[in-house]
C-alpha cells in the first residue's frame, strides 16, 4: 500500500486497556465486510492468530491486524478512539469514504 493505515495515540491506548483483559497474544482486527447502511462496514474482533497477509500496527502495547482486502478499502485511513459526552467509540478516518453513517461504522466509497 502506498498511503499506510496509522493509529492514533488515543487509540493505541484503548486497545491496549482492551487487550490488557485478554488473553496473553490478543490482537484486534479490524476489517471491512459487505453491509451496514451506506454498504460497507468496519468489524471490530479479537484475536489470536496473524495471517500472513496481514497488515500490523503496533504502538504502546496495541497489536491491531488489518488483512490485505481490508486495506484495500482503507489507504491512508486512521484508527482513533472518541471519548464523548454523546459515548466513546473507535472511529475509522478513511479519507475514501465518500460518506458515513451515523453509527461511525459503516460507509460508501
Amino acid at each position: 500500500m502506498s498511503e499506510s493505515i496509522t493509529l492514533s495515540d488515543r487509540a493505541a491506548k484503548r486497545i491496549a486497556a482492551i487487550l490488557a483483559k485478554e488473553p496473553d497474544g490478543a490482537m484486534l482486527r479490524i476489517a471491512v465486510a459487505g453491509g451496514g447502511c451506506s454498504g460497507f462496514q468496519y468489524t471490530f474482533d479479537i484475536v489470536s492468530e496473524q495471517e500472513e497477509d496481514d497488515l500490523v500496527l503496533q504502538k504502546d502495547g496495541a497489536t491491531v491486524l488489518v488483512d490485505s482486502v481490508s486495506q484495500g478499502y482503507m489507504p491512508g485511513a486512521e484508527i482513533d478512539f472518541a471519548d464523548e459526552l454523546i459515548g466513546a467509540a473507535f472511529k475509522i478516518n478513511n479519507p475514501i469514504a465518500s460518506a458515513n453513517c451515523g453509527c461511525g461504522t459503516s460507509f460508501a466509497i
